[in-house]
């Protein structure tokens, strides 16, 4: 039996978050483990809406349509940016419906891995072992998390971004693409990774810290 599930976003990220859904349904080879119902959005663009149309997928309207979805629809948030997503996660708290967990096929998550609802794995991305992951984390493209990594609420791992083993991150933290960050650091919450940073100290709470090495 298939699920129900709306992607809330209709941008890039949303869109992206759709391929995983499709990847995931295809891949169950004729017993589709996801039935999409739609996107929502509350304020999408009139492109990003022709966007969407050309996937055949409807737009469902603002979030306040998600009152009218049956109960157990998941929610699957298309939103990149982590304090985003944490605005509209506690947002939508109120209507009370699960998180989808969303692992592409072509991601691998190992098998003693714990995360919480709303893991989002993109292609190729990588969780080795005796990871814990947070609520509503997003492992973008070519990611990887090694191993004993203990990762917070809502954070994203840009494309290529690379968490080396025994390293803590945050709640909200955003690791930019082609960033690495050395092993057993602390990342603290709200910090950001700038794109192509090789983070070789431990990064405050809320700092901004980019370069080779990263300050």
């Amino acid at each position: 039996m298939s699920l129900d599930v709306v992607v809330v976003g209709c941008g890039g990220h949303g869109r992206e978050v759709l391929g995983i859904v499709r990847a995931v349904n295809a891949a169950a080879q004729g017993r589709p483990v996801w039935r999409i119902r739609g996107f929502v959005d509350d304020r999408p663009s009139e492109v990003n809406l022709k966007r969407v149309q050309r996937l055949e997928v409807p737009y469902l309207g603002s979030t306040a349509r998600l009152a009218e979805q049956p109960v157990g629809t998941h929610l699957a948030l298309g939103v990149g940016d982590p304090t985003a997503r944490r605005a509209v996660d506690r947002r939508l708290a109120a209507y009370g419906l699960p998180a989808a967990a969303l692992v592409h096929p072509d991601a691998t998550v190992g098998p003693d891995a714990v995360h919480g609802e709303g893991l989002i794995a993109f292609p190729g991305a990588r969780v080795t072992t005796n990871v814990t992951l947070g609520r509503h984390v997003h492992l973008n493209q070519n990611s990887t998390v090694a191993h004993d990594c203990a990762v917070g609420d809502h954070v994203s791992v840009n494309p290529l971004g690379a968490v080396s083993g025994d390293c803590t991150l945050g709640d909200g933290v955003l690791i930019g693409a082609g960033a690495v960050v050395l092993q057993k650091l602390r990342i603290g919450a709200g910090a950001i990774v700038g794109a192509g940073a090789c983070v070789v100290r431990d990064v405050p709470v809320g700092a901004i810290v980019k370069g080779v090495p990263a300050r």
